[in-house]
């Protein structure tokens, strides 16, 4: 019996890695370069990350990391769920009422340390935690909370396909084009943005293209702040 379940657990396998619309190479490419790009990142970052955490501490009462459940990659229109890890920008009692709340401009719960790590995203690096363990990606769509998504999706039935086959991003596509405000609102622009790095992906020379294009914008984006 457990022969047989073995045997059908990798022939699904199998057939998942056929049907798959993504070339081979991007898939093994994008790994390897999350697993160097995050061990590098960790490396250099590790004088400045205690001093952001002492900041946060000081700034506001509550944790120094954030975690939430969010929604991962999707196969065959069924998305698996992880927990992302973020520095604290908001108080701690943000959301006191249980209820999901998305941000807005000039939001009084952001903390003023909040809004710096907003601006240079600096709040986003605890998740190459969740990159090194294979839960997102350096590039991608922006990993939504499952409640949120489950709203959109009344409306735009295909919101949930934005991560079909692919992992979540740190940053990606809409996440370069679109402020922290900007993806929350202007969501028929944000899940064009999606599909069509989606799409930009499948093969290897158009994945090689789009992802350096996105990774250098993003550098720009945090040195001037436009986060």
């Amino acid at each position: 019996m457990n022969t047989q379940i073995r045997a059908t657990t990798n022939l699904q396998q199998t057939r998942a890695t056929v049907t798959s619309y993504i070339h081979p190479a991007v898939i093994y490419g994008k790994r390897f370069f999350d697993i160097v790009f995050s061990c590098s990142a960790l490396f250099l970052l590790s004088p400045l990350l205690p001093l952001l955490a002492m900041a946060i501490k000081l700034d506001s009462k509550g944790p120094i990391f954030y975690q939430q459940i969010r929604l991962g990659k999707s196969k065959q229109g069924a998305g698996n769920t992880f927990t992302i890890f973020k520095f604290r920008t908001m108080r701690n009692d943000a959301e006191a009422a249980g209820v999901a709340l998305l941000a807005t401009k000039s939001d009084p719960r952001i903390t003023r340390i909040g809004r710096f790590l907003r601006k240079t995203r600096f709040d986003e690096t605890p998740q190459l935690i969740n990159i090194l363990k294979g839960e997102m990606s350096l590039i991608g769509p922006r990993p939504e909370r499952p409640e949120l998504s489950s709203e959109i999706e009344k409306n735009r039935p295909f919101f949930s396909e934005r991560t079909y086959q692919v992992l979540p991003g740190l940053t990606g596509l809409a996440q370069i084009n679109q402020s922290y405000q900007g993806s929350v609102h202007n969501i028929d622009e944000k899940l064009g943005y999606d599909h069509a790095y989606s799409l930009a992906i499948s093969q290897p020379l158009s994945w090689i293209k789009t992802d350096i294009r996105i990774f250098f914008q993003t550098i720009l984006t945090v040195i001037k702040c436009n986060g």
